[in-house]
């Protein structure tokens, strides 16, 4: 019985390092972060939990997580900025190691000589917070709201010796995505992104009206995100669709850069177009690595433009050498 019960507890859709798959265990979350404490009660499932329709709680309950898996002693976001859930960002970055591992003869490279690119970090940096503190790699992360840069920064500074491992750079043209922020002669083992999703601020609204409606099981005339987002981190035209198309046309003209890119994409829908978008842009290889956190699935889309021989020498260059 005692194993079914801890069964029961398991998130199994989660990858399986990622320290989230627990329930969460709000009594040493409040002993590391006693701010959580105040938001925490029972439910009428007689289970401790946070009010997720409360974005102070929410923003708390990610502090808390922060501290208690990650060592981060200082975390806070700009009012009504992205606070993601750390679960799904966890496991993205979890996919992302396995996939540098199969390079590597399923050996996962560590340490700060493996460099990645966060494609609109946020003000929350929270992927260059669990990779370098998972794998110990360096980040660099690119944003065109300047807000998010210097929240970003503060956070780094705030925290030992991050500021030596994860550096920023503020995008200044909002239509580019790797141009102004790589330079033709670097190098960077992976790029990451978790675009804009919806194609106008209008579909923005009513997707939080329709999810809000689903949550409390009534209707709800005000639109209030529970996990926030700025408009330029929650839509642009086109939606992910659009900007993941641009992503794919940009990164040919860095195809020596980078060994794979990748980006989250939320609807299955708009995988069809992405692929012939790859096939037009000559990728050599494209995975996808679907992701579940409760009924929720996305999925990981990766390609490349080396062949398997660059990639064994990129390995062994970067890597080994």
């Amino acid at each position: 019985m005692k194993k079914k019960a801890e069964e029961k507890n398991i998130k199994s859709k989660l990858h399986p390092r990622n320290k989230h798959r627990q329930r969460y265990d709000f009594a040493k979350l409040i002993e590391t972060c006693p701010g959580l404490e105040p938001f925490v009660a029972v439910n009428k499932f007689g289970n401790e939990s946070i009010d997720f329709f409360d974005p102070a709680a929410v923003k708390m309950l990610n502090k808390a997580l922060l501290q208690q898996y990650y060592d981060i002693d200082y975390w806070d976001i700009p009012d009504n900025y992205l606070c993601p859930p750390i679960p799904g960002r966890a496991d993205y970055i979890h996919y992302m190691a396995d996939l540098l591992g199969s390079c590597n003869d399923g050996n996962i490279p560590t340490g700060s000589n493996i460099n990645c690119l966060d494609i609109g970090v946020g003000a929350n940096c929270v992927y260059p917070i669990i990779g370098h503190h998972e794998y110990g790699w360096s980040f660099r992360g690119t944003d065109i709201d300047r807000t998010a840069i210097q929240a970003a920064n503060r956070i780094i500074d705030n925290n030992g010796d991050l500021n030596q491992q994860i550096k920023f750079k503020f995008q200044i043209n909002q239509n580019d995505i790797f141009y102004n922020v790589v330079d033709k002669k670097e190098k960077f083992d992976l790029t990451i992104c978790n675009p804009p999703f919806h194609e106008s601020a209008e579909a923005a609204q009513a997707a939080t009206l329709r999810k809000l409606k689903n949550l409390k099981g009534k209707k709800v005339e005000t639109a209030t995100s529970n996990f926030g987002g700025q408009p330029k981190e929650l839509w642009c035209e086109g939606g992910e669709k659009q900007f993941i198309k641009a992503m794919i046309r940009e990164s040919k003209r860095f195809a020596p850069n980078v060994l794979w890119f990748s980006t989250l994409v939320a609807k299955e829908t708009t995988l069809k177009s992405l692929y012939r978008a790859l096939k037009r842009s000559v990728a050599v290889e494209v995975k996808t690595i679907e992701m579940g956190q409760g009924n929720k699935t996305s999925r990981i889309v990766a390609w490349t433009f080396l062949s398997q021989k660059r990639r064994d020498q990129w390995v062994t260059k970067r890597w080994k050498e």
